[in-house]
């Protein structure tokens, strides 16, 4: 019985990382039918502090145990949320939502090879053969008929390589740090971050936010995209291994191009549709080493 109630709570978890993937999935969504009208950065600034407010009221007495050290590792990671967030709002204005989301996703594949640059560790076969899969796949997805990059694409291939940098050094951190702390000031300082730069990337407040259809996107980005999910990721994470978690929330890339056929009216070509399945495969490779077809021969 015992046993049974373990695989019942790694299935829960693994339902809870699928759902997480699905809410940042339909996310591209939301930020792409609301960039028109608010801002890159102050959308940024909007989301940001809904969630921090949102999370400081939930572990407000957790507040009162942050050290300097907590400060210091909290805003190093803020920064690299902002740059990641920044640079993949930007994007998404040149480019459709659902490259976005795939481009996106290479984080998946960066991460290894960062970590073999910052910690030494050097990455497998695997991990390279998925890199040059992966190039591939970016070729086909963005190359257009001139074979030029789109610039939203290019921007958020550089958000994949700053989701990398804060992947690695969130698992440096919460070594010794209390991941719920570091999350609250991560938002925070990515929130004070978007508020300085805001009018000088985009100028005058954006007074649309205040109508009821940016309002509701704002709150869903703020409360679900950025609070929900990523208390969900915390929570999942300990029921279930570091592999499986990262394959089960990379479907955020197939929920991104998903949602955007549905409600965007977005279309892919076979080309695109071949670009989405070389990353997809890439991601598969780094990440499980292909050991399920492995055991399935022994």
């Amino acid at each position: 019985m015992e046993g049974t109630g373990k695989r019942n709570i790694v299935w829960l978890a693994n339902l809870g990382m699928i759902l997480t993937a699905f809410i940042w999935g339909f996310a591209f969504v939301v930020v792409k039918d609301s960039v028109d009208s608010v801002p890159p950065v102050y959308m940024l600034a909007f989301r940001f502090t809904i969630a921090f407010v949102g999370l400081s009221l939930v572990f407000c007495k957790k507040l009162v145990k942050i050290t300097k050290s907590d400060l210091f590792c909290g805003g190093f990671l803020g920064f690299w949320l902002f740059i990641s967030y920044f640079f993949q709002t930007v994007g998404i204005q040149y480019t459709t939502a659902g490259k976005n989301a795939f481009l996106t996703t290479i984080y998946v594949v960066i991460v290894p090879f960062l970590h073999w640059i910052i910690n030494k560790k050097k990455p497998d076969r695997y991990c390279i053969m998925a890199a040059f899969l992966a190039v591939d796949g970016i070729g086909l997805l963005s190359l257009q008929g001139d074979m030029t990059i789109n610039i939203g694409d290019i921007l958020t291939i550089v958000c994949g390589f700053g989701y990398a940098s804060h992947m690695i050094y969130i698992d440096k951190y919460t070594e010794s740090h209390d991941p719920v702390i570091l999350t609250i000031l991560q938002i925070g300082t990515a929130a004070v971050i978007s508020w300085v730069f805001a009018p000088f990337f985009d100028g005058g407040f954006p007074m649309a936010v205040f109508s009821r259809r940016l309002l509701s996107g704002m709150l869903y980005l703020g409360l679900g995209s950025t609070m929900i999910a990523f208390l969900l990721q915390n929570v999942c994470q300990k029921y279930t291994t570091p592999t499986s978690a990262s394959l089960f929330l990379s479907l955020e890339s197939v929920f991104g191009v998903l949602c955007s056929l549905v409600f965007l009216e977005e279309y892919l070509t076979m080309r695109m549709t071949a670009g989405c399945v070389l990353i997809f495969v890439a991601i598969i490779m780094a990440e499980t080493k292909f050991s399920f077809i492995k055991r399935r021969r022994e």
